[in-house]
């Protein structure tokens, strides 16, 4: 086969792209190694920035995100019992929109078809060539058959784990965090009408939301815990805890429909590009899920590079693609900070002593009375301008 652009990796960054360049008649196939109900059926990130939202509706692939999208004008901090509203409309005149990254996924497979987006599931040995060359390939197998991509671009956008990252062959700045998120999806009406961040001297929790009827929860705990230790009652009386009696009063409690915990880590790789491949979404930086950033994160680096290849493709302009990683990391180094910042302020640490725990009471206590340290919160988590 032979394309423009080969997509390696059909999760939100992958699609979004492939999207992105079809609507300017670029073409491009998108290579993924799981089937097409794993990709739908992952669990992920669920608040999106107006990037996100401005991005589909420029694709015309928001729709059903109009009708189901949950706006939130502002979020709420808690501090041991103490709840600290944060009005994001106020000081920013932009909301965020409650969406899960599933509904996203399933919208943009959706519309693969109609906008000539060819989707290759279940490929194996996944290999990137000739990525220093004017002609770089993909090769891989689909049912045991060996097939080869020739293309003029590679777009890496299959994840940490994915071979792209491990082309570029660049520097890593790398954190784990001591603990982890266990989280919980329950088909119950939300506790509250806004995201909540909890901060309490047993750890973190966080109140979110999929829809009026699902919910989803977490708790941190450490990273040699088990989800097997935890049964749906400890999960709740954990919760109601943590998040104080004010927005625990409104807890629904029922039956988890997945329950996982997530280990919570930072990581940017430099640069993002080499020569004909180019890095996006997780391949490039991870962040915590503090602040609700992965998949708006992922959402930038798409509109950088879609602009960086259109430019190319269309008009022969290579400033966008030679430009595209160095403006792409100052807008991921800022997110990693917002991110960076509200994990170290909201959770416990277990090196912290009573110091560091009077520290994060004072910050907070600083954020409730302080309408410029709210706005700052506001700006970064309704999204950065571009």
């Amino acid at each position: 086969m032979k394309t423009q652009v080969a997509i390696v990796g059909a999760g939100p960054a992958g699609l979004l792209l492939g999207h992105s360049l079809r609507q300017a008649g670029i073409a491009c196939i998108v290579v993924e190694r799981t089937s097409r109900a794993r990709v739908e059926s992952r669990i992920r990130a669920g608040i999106l920035e107006a990037t996100m939202t401005d991005l589909l509706a420029r694709l015309g692939l928001d729709a059903r995100l109009k009708v189901e999208g949950l706006p939130h004008d502002g979020l709420t901090l808690v501090n041991d019992g103490a709840v600290i509203p944060v009005d994001i409309v106020g000081s920013t005149g932009k909301h965020v929109t409650a969406y899960g990254q599933t509904e996203i996924t399933r919208d943009l497979i959706d519309a693969a078809p109609a906008a000539g987006l060819d989707i290759i599931w279940e490929a194996g040995d996944v290999a990137l060539h000739d990525v220093d060359s004017d002609h770089p390939a993909l090769t891989f197998t689909v049912d045991g058959v060996a097939q080869t991509i020739e293309c003029d671009v590679i777009a890496g956008c299959d994840g940490f784990h994915g071979p792209s990252r491990a082309a570029i062959g660049g520097t890593y700045c790398d954190r784990a965090y001591p603990f982890g998120w266990l989280g919980v999806l329950a088909d119950v009406a939300p506790c509250h009408h806004e995201v909540v961040y909890a901060s309490h001297d047993r750890g973190f929790a966080l109140a979110s939301m999929r829809s009026p009827t699902r919910s989803r929860y977490y708790v941190q705990v450490g990273n040699d815990e088990r989800v097997e230790d935890w049964s749906d009652d400890r999960f709740w009386d954990e919760l109601e805890t943590r998040l104080g009696p004010d927005i625990a009063r409104g807890v629904t409690r029922g039956p988890s429909i997945e329950k996982s915990i997530a280990p919570l880590r930072s990581f940017v790789s430099e640069p993002m590009r080499r020569g004909r491949l180019f890095l996006a979404g997780d391949a490039a930086h991870i962040v915590p899920p503090t602040g609700a950033k992965g998949l708006n994160l992922a959402a930038s680096d798409i509109v950088y590079l879609s602009e960086a290849l259109i430019g190319w493709f269309a008009r022969g302009d290579t400033a966008g693609v030679d430009g595209y990683s160095a403006r792409a990391l100052r807008r991921i180094w800022k997110t990693e900070r917002f991110s960076w910042y509200l994990t170290s302020l909201m959770h416990r640490f277990p090196d912290a002593g009573p110091f560091e725990r009077r520290m994060q009471h004072a910050e907070l206590d600083y954020i409730a009375t302080s309408a410029a340290a709210q706005a700052s919160i506001a700006e970064n988590y309704v999204g950065l301008p571009l």
